[in-house]
């Protein structure tokens, strides 16, 4: 289950320095531009990140899916399940 606090909603607190406030619908074109960049989503690592393939849903950092976004290789957002936080970063128009 995504967010931070695993309720499928990216909401979150002060201890979340990442701002994990957009929920993406995962590709396979995102997840090797964030591995490029330095953040292997991919690979498993403890029991509450089992590591992400195409079509999961997640809490992205908005920083980086704003940096996708500038390239061309943002993942569709659930508007929904998106923090308004994320407008600190990016425009709802680009979110859309």
């Amino acid at each position: 289950m995504t967010g931070w606090f695993r309720d499928g909603y990216c909401r979150t607190d002060d201890n979340d320095a990442g701002r994990h406030v957009v929920c993406a619908l995962i590709t396979d074109e995102f997840l090797a531009f964030s591995k490029s960049r330095g953040n292997d989503l991919i690979t498993p690592r403890h029991p509450s990140f089992p590591g992400l393939v195409e079509g999961d849903q997640w809490c992205l950092c908005a920083m980086r899916w704003k940096e996708a976004f500038d390239a061309g290789v943002a993942p569709l957002v659930d508007l929904e399940a998106t923090s308004t936080a994320a407008l600190h970063y990016c425009s709802l128009e680009q979110l859309a």
